[in-house]
């Protein structure tokens, strides 16, 4: 593109765009006749029959109150009812109790990400793929009442589509990576919310800008915002559409995007030569140098990013390798993170290797590795990864992403819910977890993407993460 003709589209983008779009289904139910229609809907290529969901069944349930929460962002297996958030008891006496049930009024969005507002009260919940049927993309759950989450709305952007990442602001809202265009292309954005959670950007939204993301594939999935220093990192996967047939290969990133937080412009790209998508990226909490980590998933390789270094050049943000997963991490498709509250532990999911490994970092020159690489694990398509806030467990999901026919991407799962320990030299103990298909049959069984958990252990002191 010639530098005229970037210039001319960056102020094109550049127009002021209005709040979120939420608009109602092309198709509304209609008992008695759309039933039909949504269970023999053919499938298309990319964009599919904007169709109906089946009404959800009945489920039983409980009405004990306990300390520990797992709610869980979950896709029905059949595609055909409505996607839902599942709340399940995570005590010790009462683990994997279903207490209850909360639809959205659509189906076929492949839940994605799921993250708590600042305050608790509000969870959001992504639609990977709910561009393909024209429904909105971010659902919004009010969890005033904890253990009996209600929709609150629904809404997607204007400019960009695919939501992935989220992390609350501290004054209300979101930030969230939406990894494709409208279109499902590159560029994505990094949207904001207000606290009333109505999209009030979806940056970059200056020149230098758009510039940037028009210059070089920009599919933001990773993010991680360092409130204290003032400096967002947001991660470059894959162009969403590129995944969908027809396809010449999916299109994969090697860059990150360093960003001002007060201005929210972007400072400089990082690379990782050849990292083949950077899915996930996450500050190191307590690090004197705000120092991140970033997955590349080719190379199966973790990666320390520090947004304050400069390079030979004068370019703010450096990236250096940090530790080499192994053979068995390469080209995993996903690798996902998360790091422990004293900064000294980080675990990873490898999901077409059926691994989950875990690493010491105490020492960022002294890693060393805590699981065995050959260890056979009770996990099959492990991909969301949440320490429990009390930092004694992880929860991970055993479901990535399926497009079926329409697509390239279709790992294998077995949808289910584990709750590891975590022993006091930061290794793993597998010995719980939650059967989605087993629970679910009557919607076809279920996908659970992601969760959320919350510690109501001190009532003056919940903690939501």
């Amino acid at each position: 593109m010639s530098s005229s003709a970037a210039l001319m589209l960056a102020a094109v983008l550049l127009a002021p765009s209005a709040s979120a779009l939420s608009l109602p289904p092309l198709i509304p139910t209609i008992p008695g006749v759309t039933e039909p229609l949504t269970s023999n809907a053919p499938p298309l290529p990319i964009l599919q029959i904007p169709t109906p969901p089946l009404e959800s069944p009945p489920f039983e349930a409980s009405n004990i109150k306990p300390k520990k929460i797992g709610y869980f962002w979950t896709a029905s297996g059949d595609n055909e009812h409505k996607d839902f958030l599942a709340t399940y008891s995570l005590d010790d006496d009462t683990f994997g109790t279903l207490i209850w049930v909360t639809d959205v009024p659509s189906s076929g969005n492949s839940p994605h990400h799921l993250g708590p507002s600042h305050d608790g009260k509000t969870l959001i919940g992504g639609g990977l793929l709910s561009l393909l049927k024209t429904q909105d993309t971010a659902f919004y759950f009010d969890t005033t009442d904890p253990y009996h989450p209600t929709f609150k709305k629904s809404n997607r952007g204007i400019l960009s589509s695919i939501v992935d990442e989220i992390r609350a602001k501290p004054d209300g809202g979101f930030f969230i990576t939406y990894m494709g265009s409208a279109l499902g292309t590159s560029p994505g954005r990094l949207v904001e919310t207000d606290a009333e959670f109505n999209i009030i950007h979806e940056w970059p939204e200056n020149v230098d800008g758009l510039l940037n993301i028009l210059g070089e594939q920009f599919s933001p999935h990773g993010l991680s915002v360092d409130f204290d220093k003032n400096v967002i990192l947001t991660s470059d996967f894959i162009v969403p559409l590129s995944i969908l047939k027809p396809s010449l290969g999916i299109e994969r990133a090697n860059t990150l995007r360093l960003w001002d937080l007060p201005s929210r412009e972007i400072i400089s790209t990082i690379e990782i030569p050849d990292g083949g998508g950077i899915q996930d990226v996450k500050f190191i909490p307590g690090n004197p140098e705000t120092a991140a980590i970033a997955t590349a998933v080719h190379l199966g390789q973790v990666w320390i990013i520090y947004p304050f270094r400069k390079d030979g050049n004068g370019k703010q943000g450096v990236a250096k390798l940090l530790y080499d997963l192994g053979p068995k991490a390469r080209d995993t498709v996903a690798i996902y993170s998360d790091i422990s509250a004293d900064g000294k532990f980080a675990y990873f999911t490898l999901t077409t290797a059926d691994h989950i490994v875990a690493l010491d970092i105490s020492d960022l020159d002294k890693v060393k590795r805590l699981d065995d690489p050959d260890e056979d694990q009770p996990t099959i398509g492990p991909h969301y990864i949440k320490i429990t806030p009390d930092q004694r467990h992880i929860v991970v999901t055993d479901y990535f992403v399926q497009t079926g026919d329409i697509g390239l991407i279709n790992t294998p799962a077995d949808y289910k819910a584990l709750y590891i320990d975590i022993l006091d030299d930061g290794t793993l103990s597998f010995n719980r977890s939650i059967d989605f298909p087993r629970e679910f049959a009557n919607r076809g069984g279920a996908k659970p993407h992601s969760s959320v958990v919350f510690d109501l252990t001190d009532p003056e002191n919940p903690l939501y993460y």
